[in-house]
C-alpha cells in the first residue's frame, strides 16, 4: 500500500513578488514619462512647479505663513524686506509674505471654482450641440454668439454690479464668460468625433444617445477639455484679479492679490514699493504656470501635435 504525500506550494510570495515587479515596472515607466516631458517640455515643467507651490501654499497657508493674514504686528509699519518679514509689511502693519500666501488661497479657489462650472457649462451645451446638431444646433450657437459680441469685462462687471461683490459672484460671472468660450471649442471637437464610424456602429446596434455621449463622444473630448481646463485657470485668476482690482472681487479683508495691488500697493507704490511688486508678481507667476502647463498639456494630449517637434 502506497502513501502519496502532497506537497503545498507556496504561490502567494511569488504573486507578490510579481505585483511588486509590475509595480516597480509602473512606478520606472512613469518616471521615464515625467523625464521625457521635463526635457521636451521644460517651459511646461516649470510651469507644472509653479502650479504645484501655489497648490501648496493654498492648502497649508496656515502652516506656510508665519502670521495671518489680518494680524497687525506692532512697530512694524511698512519696513522694507527684511529676515524678519521676507517681503516686507504694508501700512497696516501686516507682513507681506503671510497675505501673499493668504492671497494664494483665494486665487486658487475661484480659478478652479470658476473653471470647475464652466467646464461643466461649456460641456452641457457644447457637447449637446455638436452632437445633435440641427435647429437646436442653430438656436444654440446663435444664443452663444450674441454672448460673446458684447465685452466680457462689460458683462462681468454688470453681473457684479448686480449681484455686488463676493466670493460666488466672482466665480459665477467668470464661469458664464468662459464657458461661452470654450463650448464652442468642445462643439467643433464633439462635431469631428460624432462622424466616426465607430459612433455611426453604436448607433446601428441600437444604442442610445445617453451612451453615445457617456461612452464614445465625452472619452474623445476629454483631452479637449483638459487643456481648456488648464489654460482657463490662469485666464480665471487674471480675470478675478482685474476684478478684485477695480473694487468687484472678493471683499476685505481677505488678501486678494489684485486687491493688494489697488489699495494700499498704489497708494504708496513710490514710499513703499515692494507693497506693489509682490502682488503684481505673483498675479504673473501665477497665470504663466497655468498657461506654460497648459500649453505644455496641449502638445502632449493633442494627437496632432505629437510629431511636430514642438
Amino acid at each position: 500500500m502506497s502513501t502519496r504525500v502532497e506537497i503545498p506550494q507556496r504561490v502567494a510570495p511569488a504573486k507578490a513578488a510579481g505585483a511588486r515587479g509590475r509595480a516597480w515596472i509602473g512606478g520606472a515607466d512613469t518616471l521615464r514619462a515625467l523625464g521625457r516631458f521635463v526635457r521636451r517640455k521644460p517651459l511646461g515643467a516649470i510651469g507644472a512647479v509653479i502650479v504645484v507651490v501655489l497648490l501648496v501654499m493654498a492648502v497649508f497657508a496656515e502652516r506656510i505663513a508665519p502670521y495671518s493674514y489680518d494680524e497687525t504686528i506692532r512697530g512694524a509699519r511698512m519696513r522694507a524686506p527684511s529676515a524678519a518679514h521676507w517681503l516686507g509689511t504694508d501700512n497696516l502693519s501686516r507682513d507681506m509674505w503671510s497675505r501673499i500666501v493668504y492671497g494664494a488661497r483665494v486665487s486658487i479657489t475661484v480659478g478652479f471654482a470658476t473653471v470647475g462650472m464652466a467646464v461643466l457649462l461649456a460641456t452641457t451645451v457644447g457637447v449637446s450641440s455638436g452632437y445633435f446638431g440641427g435647429a437646436y444646433d442653430l438656436v444654440v450657437q446663435r444664443v452663444v454668439d450674441a454672448w460673446l459680441s458684447f465685452p466680457y469685462l462689460v458683462i462681468v462687471l454688470s453681473v457684479m454690479a448686480v449681484l455686488g461683490p463676493g466670493l460666488f459672484n466672482v466665480v459665477l460671472s467668470l464661469a458664464i464668460i468662459i464657458a461661452a468660450v470654450n463650448s464652442r471649442v468642445i462643439r467643433g471637437a464633439t462635431i469631428a468625433i460624432a462622424q466616426g464610424t465607430y459612433v455611426e456602429a453604436a448607433r446601428a446596434v441600437g444604442c442610445g444617445h445617453t451612451r453615445i455621449i457617456v461612452r464614445h463622444i465625452l472619452p474623445n473630448v476629454a483631452a479637449t477639455i483638459i487643456i481648456l481646463a488648464t489654460i482657463g485657470l490662469g485666464t480665471a485668476i487674471l480675470a478675478e484679479s482685474a476684478l478684485s482690482f477695480l473694487g468687484f472681487g472678493v471683499p476685505p479683508p481677505y488678501p486678494a492679490w489684485g486687491g493688494m495691488l489697488s489699495g494700499s500697493g498704489r497708494t504708496y507704490m513710490f514710499r513703499a514699493p515692494w507693497m506693489a511688486i509682490w502682488p503684481g508678481v505673483a498675479i504673473s507667476l501665477a497665470v504663466f504656470g497655468f498657461n506654460m502647463l497648459g500649453d505644455a498639456l496641449r502638445d502632449v494630449l493633442d494627437p496632432r501635435l505629437r510629431g511636430s517637434g514642438r
